[in-house]
């Protein structure tokens, strides 16, 4: 009768072996990894505006912060730039997904934005037709977005929304809210959308600001909870006469109450004084 030899045992060496070939492959694909968040980045910074134009009386900033655990980069961005009438226009928005393909898609969409822009000035108009190349790009991704047109003449902001979350608005006399407008469906979803416009004045001594949900949305930190703070943090420094910059630092903050695990991104337009108009001008972007 044949006996068998038992198995042979791992030796250390073997087990080290092994332990080392799963180590190369553990760090190998952290990596990739890394480096395809830092591409992601440097793609998403890129596209962000380096200033955002102004007018006399009006102080515009912004702020930008990434995900905290290096991941979720890419979907956010705020933009500025001055329509073909004279106006300024604003954009805020946030795209589905993340990583380098959304780093990407949000470039076209701002791009899609300001194409549109050179030829209309209705903020539901632009968004609408934004909302018919993206569908045509077909890439499976969609954004929600804000877009604004200030008129520096008369202090005059059109708004419209695709899906994203609303403005906070405030007076110097501490009057604040969340501006609560019809919004049609983000971009890239469905065709022929129709996004409505609301009509509002920014008083002297106002401030209309925007941000992504990066922002004001947590893990466990409902958005209404987030909007609330921001509202808070605006009517504070609204009415403590507060710079534009320091406005946008100080919404910035919510995001760290939120624990945010999103990019996050706010644009605050400030009106100072009722100036006439003048020919718009650049401020750097934070």
């Amino acid at each position: 009768m044949t006996r068998r030899r038992p198995p042979r045992s791992a030796s250390a060496d073997d087990l080290l072996t092994a332990l080392g070939q799963l180590t190369d492959r553990v760090r190998q694909g952290a990596e990739r990894q890394k480096a395809r968040v830092e591409l992601a980045e440097a793609l998403q910074r890129s596209m962000l505006p380096s200033d955002l134009p102004t007018a006399p009386g009006l102080r515009v900033a912004a702020r930008y912060a990434p995900a905290r655990n290096g991941l979720d980069i890419g979907g956010d961005w705020y933009d500025g730039f001055v329509l073909p009438d004279g106006s300024l226009g604003y954009s805020i928005g946030d795209v589905q997904g993340h990583d380098v393909e959304a780093a990407a898609f949000m470039g076209q969409v701002r791009i899609g934005l300001r194409a549109m822009a050179t030829a209309i000035t209705d903020p539901g108009e632009i968004l609408g037709r934004a909302n018919e190349l993206l569908l045509t790009v077909d890439q499976g991704l969609f954004a929600t977005c804000s877009f604004l047109r200030y008129d520096p003449a008369t202090g005059e902001l059109e708004g419209a929304r695709a899906g994203h979350v609303p403005a906070v608005c405030a007076t110097a006399d501490g009057h604040c809210g969340i501006v609560e407008d019809e919004a049609g469906v983000p971009l890239g979803i469905l065709p022929g959308e129709v996004y409505p416009v609301t009509r509002r004045r920014l008083p002297v001594g106002g401030a209309c600001v925007l941000v992504t949900d990066g922002v004001v949305e947590g893990p466990t930190y409902p958005v209404e909870e987030g909007l609330d703070a921001v509202a808070g943090v605006v009517r504070s420094a609204v009415m403590a006469g507060a710079q534009a910059e320091e406005l946008a630092s100080g919404v910035m903050e919510v995001a760290e109450r939120s624990d945010h695990t999103d990019d996050a991104a706010v644009l605050v337009l400030l009106r100072d004084t009722d100036r006439p108009a003048a020919p718009a001008q650049r401020t750097d972007a934070g």
